[in-house]
């Protein structure tokens, strides 16, 4: 096998949680072009069947389907449906989150309903795909974290705006998305699956000034990231050429935790 043939995911079935929103139309994309059978996944079905014709006029291979992360009969659903209809599972993105919280005043059901997605979700969806990859001896999962889950928040960004202060618990959840990276890492590895976890870096969405200057010059880079910046490494650590590469949490944020 080439090295250029190693970076494709010609035909291999790949799971892309939350495949609409901020990172996942572009992730869509990135995957399909790659050449992997894409299977989107969130709550918002009609959404994801309109991204999936558009994808498909291309020539690529999307089709969707309906999951709520947080419950358990609709994660083993899907795996289930994913193995009648292609046979197996090669990879899974996790990139699906639910932002409930508003600050840090919110009321303790949304922190509730936050980690019952955002982590009691992601072990249920990595344990039960992980296993299924386990069997066949094969497989990749990528987390899509946060830089937020390495350092703490620098409030300083949001001085002279009205974006107020962040709430806590994406720092909680993306935090433990990088160590529980690790643990399926070490639990799946002897089975040839890898884990590994992504941690970007602030995405630029029309955020107010001066925000984006102050968080532009926080990077190396001098910018935010944007919809090219992060769909490279995830088809490169879903692909052959990242076969020795796992537990790693990786930073894709223009040099802002180098700094």
């Amino acid at each position: 096998m080439s090295i250029l043939e190693r970076f494709s995911l010609k035909d291999k079935v790949v799971v892309l949680t939350g495949g609409g929103g901020l990172y996942g139309r572009s992730l869509t994309s990135a995957l399909a072009e790659a050449g992997a059978r894409v299977v989107i996944a969130s709550r918002d079905v009609p959404k994801l069947h309109a991204i999936a014709a558009e994808e498909n006029s291309k020539g690529y291979s999307v089709t969707c389907e309906p999951l709520d992360q947080g419950d358990e009969a609709s994660v083993l659903g899907l795996l289930e449906r994913v193995l009648k209809a292609h046979g197996r599972v090669d990879g899974l993105v996790n990139n699906s989150v639910l932002r409930p919280m508003k600050g840090m005043d919110a009321p303790v059901s949304a922190w509730n309903e936050s980690m019952r997605v955002n982590a009691t979700g992601l072990f249920l969806i990595s344990r039960a795909f992980g296993q299924e990859m386990a069997k066949r001896k094969s497989g990749a999962i990528v987390n899509v974290g946060s830089i937020q889950g390495m350092v703490g928040p620098s409030l300083d960004l949001y001085i002279g705006t009205n974006m107020g202060v962040p709430p806590p618990d994406y720092w909680f959840h993306k935090g433990g998305m990088a160590n529980l990276t690790r643990y399926f890492a070490a639990a799946f590895g002897s089975a040839g699956v890898r884990v590994n976890c992504v941690a970007p870096g602030g995405f630029f969405s029309n955020q107010p000034e001066p925000f984006l200057s102050n968080y532009s010059r926080r990077t190396m880079l001098g910018r935010m990231a944007d919809n090219g910046d992060l769909g490279g490494v995830i088809v490169f650590l879903l692909s052959d050429a990242a076969r020795y590469i796992t537990g790693v949490n990786l930073p894709v944020d223009g040099g802002y935790t180098a700094k």
